[in-house]
């Protein structure tokens, strides 16, 4: 028997509201973040706006500007080639651990979140597209039966997210994105470790170019 996960406060949904919207493109580097018009969005008090707020601000998502307020950080490049460089080193081994371990159940939870991934992207849904693909990344991440692996990346999930979002925010980027995810996951429900590593390698690696000829 599990335990039961407590519920997330208030100050928490905002929190990850925000961070959603920031992430999604939703809020634009330099978009300034009123705390009213946050509030009025979310339908919440300004309390829990000013708490998410100082969240991110801890976390360099937002910068206090003073007389201009709160706006939106810019996108640091210098931690986003950090992210992927990490990432490009430990997702190719989370997929060759995983491919072994993947159980039919796996099989068709990776399938729904490869075909949600393509929904959410033909309607074009930026947030639920964003949640998806870090769906997909977690359930490798999960499989791979590494604990290391799984708390490396839960470490640095914020940023981690925002960097997933930097990516997908590219016209066609996203098309691309779901077709490899797509090619990963054949190759993983084939057995074959390392075609799927391979392919986990080179969609990792892609993605920061594409990011550095389309900016």
């Amino acid at each position: 028997m599990e335990a039961i996960a407590p519920a997330k406060s208030l100050v928490e949904k905002t929190y990850d509201a925000l961070l959603d919207a920031i992430c999604a493109g939703e809020f634009r580097p330099g978009e300034r973040l009123g705390q009213d018009e946050v509030a009025e969005r979310l339908n919440v008090s300004r309390q829990p706006v000013n708490s998410a707020i100082a969240m991110l601000k801890a976390q360099r998502f937002v910068i206090d500007t003073g007389r201009r307020g709160v706006i939106v950080a810019p996108v640091d490049r210098q931690l986003f080639e950090s992210i992927y460089q990490v990432r490009s080193a430990i997702e190719p081994l989370a997929v060759e651990l995983a491919t072994p371990r993947i159980s039919p159940e796996a099989i068709k939870r990776g399938r729904e979140i490869v075909a949600r991934g393509t929904r959410l992207m033909q309607s074009n849904d930026p947030s639920g597209v964003l949640q998806a693909d870090i769906d997909f990344h977690t359930l490798i991440y999960e499989l791979s039966g590494n604990a290391i692996i799984v708390d490396t990346m839960r470490l640095n999930w914020q940023h981690l997210r925002r960097s997933m979002g930097e990516v997908l925010r590219f016209p066609g980027m996203t098309f691309q994105v779901w077709k490899e995810h797509r090619a990963i996951f054949n190759a993983m429900v084939s057995g074959d470790a390392a075609d799927a590593a391979a392919k986990m390698r080179s969609h990792i690696t892609e993605a920061p170019r594409r990011v550095v000829r389309e900016a």
